[in-house]
């Protein structure tokens, strides 16, 4: 038991080479980030929980906001490559299943990447959040709608508005579903798909409000 204990104490004493360190900070600061948020997180609980001095952080990313910039491209980069890879389907609403089941899947998969990625934060361009990731899915999903409003005769200008709805309504569910695991992830997915798709079957090209008429 001692040697173990002593093997143990040995190789935390190991030096990590320049990337080891660099993927510890990020992997300790995607942890941190996902639990507190960016502003509730400082240097001190990074530097503390790696087991390193502040001015390590600094050195390999300048501060608190570098390594959160590097840990929210690098989950940006990971949904938007796991959703555009579920992409292989022909036809739309066979699509419209795998980009749900590709997000649900990141969700339960990588639950603190989602997490850092759905908290706001003031350092973050709207080239880095949640909301960019969701506005490049929306642009592939407006692709596949402008085709089939074309077929179908609906006005193909209003893809975009159609893409937007879909995609922020899948979005929203899986935040919800991030806490409460309740249904199966492929059963939620059915019934997004379910309202989504049907809805979509029967679209009214010229659709008008009952309460309030518009001008």
């Amino acid at each position: 038991m001692a040697d173990e204990a002593s093997q143990v104490k040995a190789s935390s004493r190991v030096r990590m080479s320049f990337s080891q360190r660099r993927e510890q900070l990020i992997a300790v600061g995607r942890q941190l980030f996902a639990e507190r948020g960016f502003d509730a997180t400082s240097i001190e609980e990074i530097s503390a929980r790696a087991k390193v001095s502040k001015p390590v952080v600094y050195e390999h990313f300048g501060g608190k906001e570098g390594l959160y910039a590097v840990v929210v491209d690098r989950e940006v980069t990971a949904l938007l490559d796991r959703i555009t890879n579920a992409l292989t389907a022909g036809h739309p609403r066979e699509l419209l299943e795998q980009a749900a089941l590709a997000l649900l899947d990141y969700i339960e998969q990588e639950t603190n990447g989602f997490r850092v990625l759905v908290r706001e934060s003031p350092v973050m361009s709207a080239s880095g959040n949640f909301s960019s990731v969701l506005n490049d899915v929306a642009h592939q999903v407006e692709h596949v709608l402008g085709k089939q409003f074309k077929t179908r005769g609906y006005d193909p200008k209003l893809a975009e508005l159609y893409s937007q709805a879909l995609v922020g309504m899948v979005a929203l569910t899986g935040r919800w579903w991030l806490e409460v695991r309740k249904p199966r992830k492929e059963v939620v997915a059915a019934h997004l798909v379910n309202l989504a798709w049907n809805g979509l079957s029967h679209l009214d090209p010229k659709p008008e409000l009952i309460t309030r008429k518009v001008k």
